[in-house]
């Protein structure tokens, strides 16, 4: 889509951004695997969205996401290839608003405290729900609202338990970029 086009000349401006996209993907790929069910009128998974935005950066989590989402729909579910523009926009939308809004305020101090992770978890995945909400209501077929409510309430324990892993891999992350270097003498 246009919305990974616009940031993709970063990678070549900056193209220390191409590995951390690459990991983006990866570790995108590997949350979306380990954790899928179905939930109301689509499915829940767990994206790693915070933990990826906060140690990676923005622009290789956008791409990572869109990466991600083609490769899975080549290796695991082909089927998914005929909806992955409207699989993009609903986690990258949520992310560049979460970004341009909370995102940069936040983002300096706020990968080591939970309360403000769970504030950009919350924000991106009511912005993922609320996209969910925006295609379903677009769709040939009526989706009951009550059908929408439950995959929205479902990403519940999600937003309570990313936060915790984020402040975790960060903490863990930071530690080790601040280890003094332990070579023998």
């Amino acid at each position: 889509t246009s919305l990974l086009a616009v940031q993709a000349p970063q990678l070549i401006k900056k193209p220390q951004l191409i590995l951390r996209t690459l990991l983006a993907a990866l570790f995108f790929s590997v949350f979306m695997q380990s954790f899928h069910m179905p939930a109301g009128a689509s499915e829940l998974h767990f994206i790693g969205a915070m933990p990826i935005y906060l140690t990676l950066g923005f622009v290789p989590t956008l791409l990572g996401f869109g990466l991600g989402l083609l490769l899975q729909g080549v290796i695991f579910e082909p089927a998914d290839l005929l909806h992955l523009g409207v699989n993009i926009l609903s986690l990258a939308v949520p992310l560049v608003a979460l970004h341009l809004g909370l995102g940069r305020k936040l983002v300096a101090g706020a990968a080591t405290e939970v309360r403000s992770v769970l504030k950009l978890d919350a924000t991106y995945y009511a912005g993922v729900a609320a996209m969910v909400g925006f295609w379903l209501s677009m769709g040939q077929v009526a989706t009951p609202f009550a059908q929408w409510a439950t995959f929205a309430a479902a990403y519940l324990p999600v937003v309570l338990i990313e936060p915790v892993l984020t402040v975790a891999v960060v903490k863990l992350l930071h530690s080790q970029a601040h280890r003094p270097d332990r070579k023998s003498v």
